[in-house]
């Protein structure tokens, strides 16, 4: 009997220890009611073909990863997440040795323009930011399959960091 006092008081103070944290995010202010969000093709600003539906790709695949919305279609969404490619700027990490104009390494820097305007209400802007994503490559011989495999990961990076704003509020 003293036992099951014992344990259950040791119970009650390790619960009251934790009071006030929970497990998981909290959602922000604004996103607390979205449950399940529609994500229709990003819009490109930039002239890298096929960019939209790596961007489209790239965010889908941070949400489910997340874990804390789910996709929906536009009729039973909560919210409407559109994204747009709107930069992609490069510049020179490090030059070759014989000559400094021509680059060996270079930094990729995406920017990503967002809004998350209500299922119900589309004029009714819930959320909206930028998120940049960044990376490096190599300037090879073929320099463009370097930039589309840059690309994608620069996308992903991009992606995480929109999709921790909409989860976590940061």
């Amino acid at each position: 009997m003293v036992l099951r006092l014992f344990a259950l008081f040791c119970g009650v103070i390790f619960l009251k220890s934790c009071a006030g944290y929970q497990l998981g995010g909290k959602k922000p202010e604004a996103l607390a009611h979205v449950q399940k969000i529609y994500v229709p093709l990003a819009t490109n600003s930039t002239q890298v073909p096929r960019a939209a539906a790596l961007t489209t790709n790239g965010v889908v695949d941070a949400i489910v990863q997340d874990g804390t919305y789910r996709i929906g279609r536009l009729e039973d969404s909560d919210a409407v997440l559109e994204i747009e490619l709107y930069q992609i700027t490069y510049g020179a990490i490090r030059t070759v040795r014989e000559n400094r104009l021509r680059p060996e390494e270079l930094s990729m820097t995406i920017q990503l323009n967002w809004k998350v305007t209500d299922g119900a209400n589309p004029l009714k802007v819930l959320d909206s930011g930028t998120s940049v994503g960044r990376t490096t490559l190599f300037a090879d011989a073929n320099l463009q399959t370097a930039q589309q495999s840059a690309i994608n990961d620069a996308i992903l990076r991009a992606s995480n960091s929109l999709v921790a704003r909409l989860a976590d509020g940061f």
